[in-house]
């Protein structure tokens, strides 16, 4: 039908993106309409099915393009990283708040009132936008009129200085396939939220982050010669050096976010006829 990724390029045999026509064949285009994302998170599905895999996660405050509405799910494209499916129309919002700050803590509360003995009636995760209407020494009021620990928020130019470090603070989180936040995360989503965080533009899946992040660096039979911050590829999967030996991924084996040695991960994966596929290093980290 055509070449475009259909992961990144709103298009389906009946329906496609007006910016698409004339690139591929529908039967019908449309422009979309924005929309926000009002739950603390919600799942992107390959196809309008309760019981679909989850293929990412949308979070608190993300921009969608929304091409269809029906049956109570909505067909989008994420603004963030272009990501096309299905998620539950009840979980957008058709008024839209200009964010001005992200979550850089693991997580926060949404608060009634500026106490901290208040009960929060949503927690969102690391990089949710918000929009702040006032700034306080403890709470950050926002459009909504609800409020945030102003320690957990960063202005959307400011950015995590290690991105490693980021990813380090997920350390035990439970592995989730197409999981994006501190309560489930799977390999290439746990990358992209360090990434992001750095300021650092980042594909959602491993096979895009391996064709399209850092430099090719030469592995040795050794595995000497690498850095904190080298990305580590196998066909699927992708973890983060956080030292000359160690890495980080959220993988299968281990359930959650885990460290080991670098070794161990590539003897285990070599025994499931899984070899490592590359080793890339970021060469400029800018937004």
């Amino acid at each position: 039908m055509s070449a475009f990724d259909p992961r990144r390029h709103p298009f389906r045999r009946d329906l496609a993106a007006e910016a698409l026509r004339g690139k591929v064949t529908a039967r019908r285009y449309a422009a979309g309409e924005v929309r926000q994302v009002a739950h603390a998170a919600t799942p992107l599905r390959g196809s309008p099915d309760p019981l679909a895999p989850w293929t990412t996660e949308a979070l608190f405050g993300e921009l969608v393009t929304v091409y269809e509405e029906k049956e109570g799910w909505a067909w989008v494209q994420l603004q963030r990283d272009g990501y096309v499916g299905y998620l539950r129309a009840g979980a957008l919002s058709a008024r839209v708040r200009w964010v001005t700050h992200r979550v850089r803590a693991l997580g926060t509360g949404l608060y009634p009132t500026a106490d901290i003995k208040a009960p929060p009636f949503m927690h969102v995760s690391m990089n949710a936008g918000l929009a702040v209407a006032e700034m306080g020494s403890a709470f950050a009021k926002l459009e909504d009129g609800t409020f945030v620990p102003a320690r957990h928020l960063a202005e959307l130019d400011r950015f995590a200085p290690d991105f490693v470090a980021v990813g380090e603070a997920f350390l035990g989180v439970p592995y989730l396939w197409g999981g994006r936040t501190r309560l489930g995360v799977d390999c290439s989503g746990l990358l992209q939220l360090a990434l992001h965080a750095g300021g650092i533009a980042c594909p959602r899946d491993s096979d895009m982050q391996l064709a399209e992040l850092g430099s090719a660096v030469d592995v040795r039979a050794d595995l000497e010669g690498l850095v904190r911050g080298d990305l580590v590829f196998w066909q699927g999967h992708v973890g983060v050096m956080i030292d000359a030996l160690q890495l980080l991924h959220a993988n299968a084996h281990h359930m959650a976010v885990a460290i080991e040695p670098l070794k161990t991960a590539v003897d285990r994966s070599a025994r499931l006829n899984a070899p490592l596929a590359a080793i890339k290093r970021l060469t400029a980290q800018s937004p």
